[in-house]
């Protein structure tokens, strides 16, 4: 792990105290396990897995690396919480898994694997860490020539702050409270300069709704609340 990671450690211990009830269909996450196949679909439908390299960066307990890797992408999945990495570990052995799993930031996988992967994801973690551009410029350094990097967040906005933190938090209680912070949440234009500034261009966008009475995620909407980028690295592949 590098000496000064990007990394804020009152957000890490949020994450560190749930990580045991990760893969609980009712635990802290079930909102992520319910958005998780929309993520599957976003990524598939522009990214060739069979055979990819693919880094997933803020892996958590595994749920999107599994996926990937069930669609015969090479998958390593990197995080900073110990215990996410333990419950992704083990629950890989379990289900059989091929996933690598490294207790790793996205600037010291780059440092050691730098445009090395066909793919790379990295979802709802850019709004919790203290240098969103340090860690875009680190998955854009993963990329090899042609490669494409899928970012997911939550939008800054009004609706945001009242879907994402009052509703979901305060009223429904979907995710523990205090899981999100309104003044990190990043908007599109935002994050489409980042990535600019760090050599991608932006080729997709979509929205994410999530409906809590009925758990049912889809995609294609508003990015007013949440939503999904893909982001293209310049060059061909080899």
């Amino acid at each position: 792990m590098a000496a000064a990671a990007n990394v804020d450690p009152a957000e890490l211990a949020k994450f560190q105290t749930q990580a045991h009830s990760f893969w609980d269909p009712a635990g802290a996450f079930r909102t992520l396990h319910a958005i998780n196949p929309v993520r599957v679909q976003f990524i598939a439908a522009r990214a060739t897995l069979k055979g990819a390299r693919v880094a997933d960066v803020g892996c958590g307990g595994g749920a999107l690396s599994e996926a990937l890797a069930a669609h015969g992408a090479k998958v390593i999945g990197v995080d900073l919480s110990e215990a996410m990495i333990e419950v992704a570990r083990l629950h890989a052995a379990t289900s059989g898994s091929p996933v690598e799993y490294q207790l790793l930031d996205a600037e010291t996988l780059a440092a050691q694997q730098p445009h090395s992967f066909d793919v790379v994801t990295c979802m709802e973690l850019i709004e919790h860490v203290p240098d969103p551009p340090s860690l875009v410029a680190a998955l854009a350094a993963l990329l090899r020539p042609g490669g494409l990097l899928f970012m997911s967040t939550i939008n800054r906005t009004p609706q945001a702050f009242a879907l994402a933190i009052v509703a979901a938090e305060y009223l429904l209680g979907l995710v523990p409270r205090g899981t999100h912070e309104y003044a990190r949440f990043i908007r599109p234009a935002e994050l489409s300069a980042l990535a600019r500034n760090a050599g991608l261009t932006l080729s997709d966008l979509t929205g994410v709704r999530y409906d809590p009475l009925t758990h049912r995620c889809e995609s294609g909407h508003d990015p007013q609340v949440n939503y999904m980028a893909c982001f293209a690295s310049a060059g061909a592949r080899d």
